[in-house]
């Protein structure tokens, strides 16, 4: 079962006057030869996945190369059949599920829901259900994935913390998405995480689930209850072959999470007339071993939850945080609310209170087309000293919203963040407004590359 995504969310419409303060320099320390190229490289990595989307989606050329049919269970990239027994937790094994197939076929691992379920900072558990924010919170925050047999009973202290195996630095956030959007994801992720209205009462009808084919469709508009796993798509699909007319050829192959003994072997086919599925879904993208991903430091434990803002699509929000030792600051991760989001990132690298904020230096720019989440590497790291604070900012722009930043409600102790309209005067965003913004760290200690 899926939770409907929170629509709360305070608007911040405050504006200053501008002022300005003196800039004064701070001593540089040379950089190791591995941050650079380790931080060149995965910042390559993200602008060449950003430049592929930009020419994927340019036109006619895009949709003349997608295939009229694909199926990565004929490729190898064929995730395990999941059972959620009576649990409410599709959400979580779908996701699951998506992240293996992302990592197939060099590397098949299954991971556990249940800690998703457990450690995502909602407090929820596996009979409540779960949105795609809370995936995205669980896999930001650097808290998952974690492998099945780590959590299995039989392992000490099963509900423990674990070490997650890799780490996601891209979710896209697919709403309101095209057919051909979501066929070039399934292309490119190996599968999509989508939403429907299903159950087993709609599976009972046979005018809306025919068993003997294993197609379903739905005419009617109902809220999303459901999530399932694209692996593929069939544009001849024949409509004879669903229990009832939908008008159209046409069929998104899909993995449920009812078992083998569903459809073929868990999988089925769903009308692309389908009036619900299809319509939003998750990417999950640029995966490494979490070994070279680096510490996360947060602001956010629960993640997207708001969206705050001064009554325009552009406004400015940082988070502060401590250096435990010597480290290098090489990414920032945060969620574009909606598409075509223009950001532009800096770094204090020694920050004491607002008045830090004119020491910001540029550390990385650009636009993401869709909404989501993203772990942003910076053009040059940025080194913190032990014992100092430092924050990071960031300028951002999301047409069609007057909110462009997301937040969580404040309810812990610690969280340090600001927002700003000019990116001159800064307000505490957990003492007025009651909210931390949703602001991440990626880190690495200095020796550890020395």
């Amino acid at each position: 079962m899926r939770r409907p995504e929170g629509a709360r969310g305070r608007l911040l419409r405050t504006a200053h006057l501008r002022t300005a303060l003196p800039r004064t320099a701070l001593p540089r320390t040379a950089l190791p030869r591995t941050v650079l190229l380790r931080t060149a490289l995965l910042r390559q990595a993200f602008l060449l996945t950003a430049l592929l989307l930009t020419v994927l989606r340019s036109g006619t050329a895009a949709s003349a190369a997608l295939p009229a049919r694909w199926d990565w269970r004929e490729h190898g990239r064929a995730p395990a059949v999941r059972d959620q027994g009576t649990e409410e937790i599709c959400w979580a094994l779908t996701a699951a599920s998506a992240l293996e197939t992302a990592l197939l076929p060099g590397q098949r691992t299954v991971f556990s829901a249940e800690h998703m379920v457990l450690e995502n900072g909602s407090g929820t558990d596996t009979e409540e259900g779960g949105s795609y924010r809370m995936i995205m919170a669980y896999l930001a925050g650097g808290r998952g994935p974690v492998p099945e047999e780590e959590t299995s009973s039989g392992q000490t202290d099963p509900d423990g913390p674990r070490q997650p195996s890799c780490r996601v630095q891209t979710i896209r956030l697919l709403e309101g998405a095209s057919a051909e959007e979501i066929k070039e994801a399934v292309l490119r992720c190996g599968s999509v995480q989508t939403s429907l209205h299903m159950s087993r009462d709609t599976c009972a009808d046979p005018a809306v689930y025919n068993p003997e084919t294993a197609s379903y469709y739905l005419a009617e508009e109902r809220a999303v209850n459901h999530d399932v796993l694209i692996l593929g798509w069939d544009d001849a699909y024949s409509a004879e072959h669903f229990g009832s007319d939908p008008g159209e050829d046409g069929a998104w192959i899909c993995q449920n999470t009812w078992g083998s003994l569903f459809g073929e072997e868990g999988v089925f086919y769903v009308s692309y007339a389908d009036a619900n599925a299809a319509r939003s879904g998750l990417a999950y993208e640029d995966i490494i071993p979490a070994g070279e991903a680096g510490t996360i430091r947060e602001t956010d434990e629960r993640g997207w939850q708001a969206r705050i803002g001064y009554g325009k699509e552009t406004c400015w929000f940082a988070g502060v945080f401590s250096a435990d030792e010597d480290e290098w600051v090489q990414g920032a991760g945060f969620y574009a609310v909606g598409r075509d989001t223009e950001y532009e990132i800096y770094v204090v690298p020694w920050f004491q209170d607002t008045a830090s904020f004119v020491m910001m230096e540029p550390a990385a720019k650009g636009r993401l087309a869709d909404a989501g989440y993203y772990m942003i590497p910076f053009d040059r790291p940025a080194q913190a000293k032990e014992g100092r604070k430092y924050a990071v900012a960031v300028h951002i722009r999301t047409p069609g919203t007057d909110r462009p930043a997301a937040a969580e409600y404040a309810g812990r102790g610690g969280a340090e963040s600001y927002v700003s309209l000019t990116g001159e005067i800064w307000e505490d965003a957990a003492r007025k407004y009651g909210v931390n913004v949703c602001l991440k760290a990626a880190v690495v200690p200095c020796g550890k590359e020395d």
